[in-house]
């Protein structure tokens, strides 16, 4: 195989994507290249690691550990909707360090109240944060109201969301 950059932007194909989340899957270096970049600075490349960082951190969740960090704060930045609902996507399978909570609460809440998100976003957002009621059941209130605001007017997929997050949480 070439450079796993090169890889990236050689084709965006079935493919060539299974050929990648198969390379990236199955050991932790390589994995680690693929974070450093969907990190990086270049759009298609971060574009395209996206989808396969969502796979590989979805059946290997312990390759992202050491890169939890880095990814939630990330999100703080000026990224791709790519970027976001990939990040959102693996941590979701993910039990966060007390230490990274609260800044990935904040973020979610940010993404989950904004009109400009997309649905993606929201819903993994939500996902997130009804994981962390778990550990904080007082947020669950917030995030209750939260959701609850926005059914009036949401989509198909967020109601969707929303009945399992909203089950989940009546249970905490």
């Amino acid at each position: 195989m070439t450079t796993l950059r090169d890889a990236l932007l050689v084709e965006q194909s079935k493919r060539q994507t299974f050929m990648i989340k198969t390379y990236v899957r199955i050991q932790q270096e390589r994995f680690d290249e693929l974070v450093a970049l969907f990190l990086g600075d270049e759009y298609l490349v971060t574009q395209h690691a996206a989808g396969i960082l969502g796979y590989v951190g979805k059946v290997n969740p312990r390759f992202l550990l050491k890169h939890l960090k880095d990814l939630i704060y990330n999100l703080q930045n000026d990224v791709p909707v790519a970027v976001k609902r990939n990040t959102l996507r693996v941590l979701q399978y993910v039990d966060i360090p007390e230490e990274l909570q609260g800044v990935l609460t904040e973020i979610c809440f940010e993404f989950l109240h904004s009109a400009s998100e997309p649905i993606a976003v929201k819903v993994f957002s939500m996902t997130v944060l009804g994981n962390i009621c778990k550990k904080y059941p007082e947020l669950k209130h917030e995030l209750i109201l939260s959701i609850e605001a926005q059914l009036p007017f949401a989509s198909a997929g967020f109601r969707a969301r929303a009945k399992k997050v909203l089950k989940k949480l009546s249970k905490l």
